[in-house]
């Protein structure tokens, strides 16, 4: 019996050990634990292996938790805003535009290359305070190796949900461009470019194999494909709705690529889940994101990023040179009535487009075309994970989430453009800046 008690009582003292030792109190002067509402002070938020355990009123420490100091990590965020992690729905992880770069280099690049460039994008995303990304368009060998290899502990980056390529018509946005025939021939072709319902069905399949978390597709065409073929409808309707409802049929949510107001508003009656960038919003697209629940994925940073580029880089071909002069104008106003239309908005950027580490710059435009900041702030959170299908585990600083938490120096609800500066990234409870 004595040795059974002996038994049990270092079982129970080397669980209570090993407990302890993955326990972290975050004392928060400010903490904002559902953006959109109030935020509140002298907060305590305790996690363990990871996941939120319970947020506390004043600064506690280990005894308050009867646990040994020593076996307690805290980490004192007295003078900082607290935050969730952030959540980007509309990212290019693996590339970045640069006006001096070689545009012909993926024809000399090994994948290797690729993957190694893509570790410093990784970090710069992580060290903003975004945790966790979509990313909407990447080799599927590449991407999945890159997300194996964050889980691993290998590289540091965010979490990523990903989409293996696009859905797209031939010749449309997600075929290739811009060089001849022979040249494109020699590399097979792409899985997600389809003609005709039953081909665009195959073209869904074929990604979900190939591992995609969520099916991207391009319904109209896009400013950086480089031919001239406009910005309006390329998926027609039927492909839509087929498209759709395999996606759906296998448990994956779409995203719509889409410019112009026909392919946006032929997208959405086809059922998709969110518009990427909807340049061209009308009264009927307002309508229709209300019927149907769908988001809105802005991407204002992009519109704005390509823009300036055009300024520096003459090398721009003249087809996607002319539909940056013809997209960008319109964004802000698009972005307007759907703030004014009552469109469920969820934070995007396109980075890649524009600069990894930057996506912070959205916020600020957001809130520059009328967004509120605290809304703004919840679209990247609360909104963001719920489009995801992950809001019991992402998007807020509560109890049963995952512990992807954030701090900055000032208040971001008076001056949005502080959260270009964070300063402490928690994700999945492990420290990444302090």
């Amino acid at each position: 019996m004595k040795k059974l008690i002996l038994c049990l009582t270092l079982s129970l003292c080397f669980s209570l050990l090993t407990h302890a030792q993955n326990t972290t109190i975050i004392h928060a002067g400010t903490l904002l634990a559902n953006p959109g509402s109030k935020s509140e002070t002298n907060k305590s938020i305790i996690v363990e292996n990871g996941i939120i355990k319970n947020v506390r009123d004043g600064f506690i420490g280990a005894s308050d938790l009867k646990l040994p100091d020593s076996t307690v990590s805290i980490i004192d965020l007295k003078n900082k805003f607290v935050l969730p992690g952030f959540i980007d729905l509309h990212t290019h992880i693996t590339q970045e535009r640069n006006p001096n770069s070689n545009p012909h280099e993926w024809t000399t690049l090994n994948d290797e290359d690729f993957a190694f460039r893509s570790i410093p994008f990784l970090n710069k995303t992580l060290m903003a305070g975004f945790t966790t990304v979509r990313n909407l368009g990447a080799d599927y060998q590449l991407i999945n190796s890159i997300k194996r290899s964050i889980a691993r502990g290998d590289i540091h980056g965010p979490r990523i949900i990903a989409a293996t390529g696009a859905v797209s018509a031939t010749g449309g946005h997600g075929d290739a461009h811009g060089y001849r025939p022979e040249i494109l021939n020699a590399f097979e072709k792409r899985v997600g470019v389809c003609d005709g319902a039953d081909d665009c069905r195959r073209a869904v399949r074929e990604l979900v194999k190939q591992g995609a978390d969520v099916i991207k597709i391009t319904a109209t065409g896009g400013v950086l494909s480089n031919t001239a073929a406009g910005v309006g409808q390329q998926l027609t309707d039927e492909e839509l709705v087929a498209i759709v409802e395999t996606a759906h049929g296998l448990g994956r949510k779409v995203a719509a690529h889409a410019h112009e107001a026909n392919g946006i508003n032929a997208a959405l009656k086809a059922g998709v889940n969110s518009i990427e960038h909807g340049s061209y919003l009308n009264d009927e697209s307002v309508a229709l994101f209300n019927k149907t629940g769908a988001y809105l994925v802005p991407t204002l940073l992009a519109g704005v990023s390509v823009s300036e580029e055009l300024k520096v880089n003459k090398n721009i071909p003249p087809a996607i040179a002319d539909k940056i002069r013809q997209v960008g104008p319109v964004v802000k106003a698009s972005f307007k009535r759907a703030l004014k239309g009552n469109v469920k908005i969820a934070f995007g950027t396109d980075s890649g487009v524009s600069v990894h580490g930057t996506n912070a710059r959205e916020f600020e435009l957001m809130v520059k075309y009328g967004m509120d900041e605290n809304e703004a702030i919840k679209s990247a959170t609360i909104t963001a994970s719920e489009l995801l299908g992950m809001s019991d585990k992402l998007g807020t600083i509560s109890s049963g989430k995952i512990a992807d938490i954030i701090a900055v120096d000032e208040n971001p609800l008076t001056n949005i453009s502080t959260l270009l500066h964070v300063t402490f990234v928690m994700k999945d409870g492990k420290v990444f800046k302090q």
